[in-house]
């Protein structure tokens, strides 16, 4: 994820450990800022604000709606206090690089 310019423009990572995968139903994970190389670190040390979460559970579930299309709804489960509209422009940056990905395909 990328910070916005007026923000510092700074480079974050994450990574997800995943609970549990039902194929074309769900997928359980839990979501960490990490350093670029995967390691998770404490969001503190970031500079992240005090009140923002060191883990993000997430739910991912499809529905199909028919001939190619499917419905995908994301939910996240943390208090991300002040931070909630930067947490929400990151969701929306990786769900973006994914639909880049299957246009590709």
């Amino acid at each position: 994820m990328r910070a916005p310019i007026e923000l510092g423009g700074q480079d974050m990572y994450n990574v997800w450990s995943y609970k549990k995968i039902v194929p074309n139903e769900k997928i359980e994970y839990i979501q960490n800022l990490s350093d670029e190389h995967g390691k998770i670190v404490d969001p503190i040390k970031l500079n992240m604000p005090a009140d923002f979460p060191k883990d993000t559970e997430t739910i991912v579930t499809f529905k199909n709606l028919g001939k190619y299309k499917t419905e995908i709804t994301f939910r996240e489960y943390a208090d991300f206090g002040q931070m909630f509209e930067f947490a929400k422009i990151g969701l929306e940056q990786c769900l973006n690089k994914m639909a880049a990905i299957f246009i590709k395909s």
